[in-house]
Order: structure tokens, then sequence, then C-alpha cells
């Protein structure tokens, strides 16, 4: 024990301390200096506005920022955006980042996504009309009547005046005109 002490009393000892301690900071204080550098600390460029905004746009727009981009998805189409234009951004225009950083975009489909037209013969009309509805139809006014017992009971549907069958596909938002039964059966 008598010489644990002396020996933690030596000047060997504290100047291997002090050596330690040296290098330490030495260590840190490079540590921090490379990180520094190497990280661009302190540079930051503001995040443009992207939106509405064309890919050839965009590219050119983010090669003068130094930074990239990403294409992540397409969202549903958006009448009020051009088609293939930006809808979303990440990060959001007005952040801060360093050169190089990827902005990630959501980009507006050239068209509303095609749906499915279902069988909706026998229906009611309210029934045919909340049904198309539901799944991102439009339902028109020009009704077509045909002789049928059952009175607005769907025989049938029409895009653009041609009947369609059941399973056809069409794009969201598109009108359907009914094809109803007259309630007359034939007299």
């Amino acid at each position: 024990m008598k010489g644990i002490v002396q020996f933690l009393k030596s000047k060997v000892f504290l100047k291997q301390i002090g050596i330690a301690i040296v290098g330490i900071l030495l260590l840190v204080f490079g540590l921090r200096w490379w990180l520094g550098v190497t990280t661009n600390h302190g540079q930051k460029i503001e995040v443009p506005d992207l939106s509405k905004k064309t890919l050839d746009e965009v590219e050119r727009i983010l090669a003068a920022a130094d930074l990239d981009y990403k294409v992540i998805d397409s969202a549903s189409f958006n009448p009020t955006y051009p088609k293939k234009s930006v809808i979303e951004q990440n990060p959001e225009p007005g952040d801060f980042v360093k050169e190089r950083r990827k902005i990630y975009l959501t980009l507006n489909p050239s068209k509303y996504r095609d749906v499915e037209v279902p069988d909706l013969n026998g229906r009611t009309r309210r029934q045919a009309t909340t049904h198309l509805r539901s799944i991102g139809f439009k339902v028109g006014t020009q009704v077509t009547w045909v002789k049928d017992l059952g009175k607005n009971v769907v025989r049938g549907l029409k895009y653009n005046g041609n009947t369609i069958a059941p399973g056809t596909k069409l794009p969201k938002q598109t009108t359907i005109n009914l094809v109803l039964g007259d309630g007359n059966g034939g007299n």
C-alpha cells in the first residue's frame, strides 16, 4: 500500500497524467476542428419553393443551389396543379440545409387514376348515385329512360353517349350518365 501511495506522488506518475490530459485536449480540439471542416459547419442554403414546378425547372433550380432531388411518389391527381409538377417537398421551402442535400418530391400525376366501373344493374337511382360518387365518379344529368317495370332502377351506364360495361376502367372524376327504367314496363 505504501508503494502505491509513493508511486501516485512520484514525478513519473504526475508527468504521465499531464501527458494524458494534454493528449485528450488535443484530440478533442482536433476532432472539433476536423468535424467543422468536413461537415461544412455554419453553412446553410435556403430550400427554394418548388411548388407547381416541372422536373426540368426543379433540376435547374436545385443545380444552381447545389442541391439534389429524389422523386418519392406521385400523389392523387390534383387539377389545380400542372401535370407532373411538384405538389409536395421535404424539407419545406424556407428551411435551411447543407450543400448536396436531397430534396424529396411528390409529383402530380398526369391524370386521375383509373377506377373500375361497378355493376349497378338493378340498383335504385339513389343507390347508384351514392356508389358512383363514393368511388370518385360524377353522376351526369342526362338520364336515358328505357321501358322497364322498375321505376328509377338502373338498367345501364353511359359515358360520352356510349353504353359502358361493368368492369370498364375510367379516370376518377369522369361523368357517368344513368340508364333508368321508366316504370311503365313496356305498356
